[in-house]
This record gives structure tokens, C-alpha cells and sequence, in this order.
């Protein structure tokens, strides 16, 4: 079992920048692909970035390549999630998520751990 809780989440200008954080705790958190979601107001949730076991390897949504990078620190049991030049349509509930094996898109039911969710708002 891995227990995932988000944090950072916030309101920004567009333009700006904002981190969020996953902390895990549990079994290891080195053994797990981990993977950030979005979902927008009125729309389902979709996929927005992974970043393999080791941190070597990170694949991301064309909607957000180029502004968000996501990456973790084994030793901290975190995942980070970067995200610089934020939109409007940026505007979402962030979820983290981990499962054993990486892949450059993960779908929702490939999912194992699913953290609870921290709002981001932009404002135009």
C-alpha cells in the first residue's frame, strides 16, 4: 500500500509558476513509476506527466511540454511537479499517482495509488 498526499496547490497569475509536491510513505518509493493527472471544471481527468522509478526518464501531455517538469527525490519519498508560464485553461484539480510500471501515457485504469487531489487556479 502507498498513501500519496499533494500539496503546493494554490491560485497564480497566468504566467507565473507554481510546484507542487507529492509526498508517498509505505512500501518503497523508489520501486514505483510515478504520474501526475489534471482534472479541468466540467471536464474528465487526463493525463498530464510521468517520470520513471529512478528519475532518468519523464514523458509528458503535449498540452503542458515545455512548461512542466516533473521530478523526484528517491530519498524524500517526493515527486515534483514544475510548472512554469501557467494558462487559464491550467486551471485544475492535480492528482499524483504511482503505479510499478512506467509507460510514457498512462490511462486512469492503469493506475495503482491515486493521492487525493490540491486545486490549482490561474487567473487571467
Amino acid at each position: 500500500q502507498v498513501q500519496l498526499v499533494e500539496s503546493g496547490g494554490g491560485l497564480v497569475q497566468a504566467g507565473g509558476s507554481l510546484r507542487l509536491s507529492c509526498a508517498a510513505s509505505g512500501r518503497t518509493f523508489s520501486s514505483y513509476a510515478m504520474g501526475w493527472f489534471r482534472r479541468a471544471p466540467g471536464k474528465e481527468r487526463e493525463f498530464v506527466g510521468t517520470i520513471n522509478r529512478s528519475g532518468s526518464v519523464t514523458d509528458y501531455a503535449g498540452s503542458v511540454k515545455g512548461r512542466f517538469t516533473i521530478s523526484r527525490d528517491n530519498a524524500k519519498n517526493t515527486v515534483y511537479l514544475q510548472m512554469n508560464s501557467l494558462k487559464s485553461e491550467d486551471t485544475a484539480v492535480y492528482y499524483c499517482a504511482a503505479r510499478g510500471a512506467y509507460g510514457s501515457y498512462w490511462s486512469e485504469t492503469s493506475v495503482d495509488y491515486w493521492g487525493q487531489g490540491t486545486q490549482v487556479t490561474v487567473s487571467s
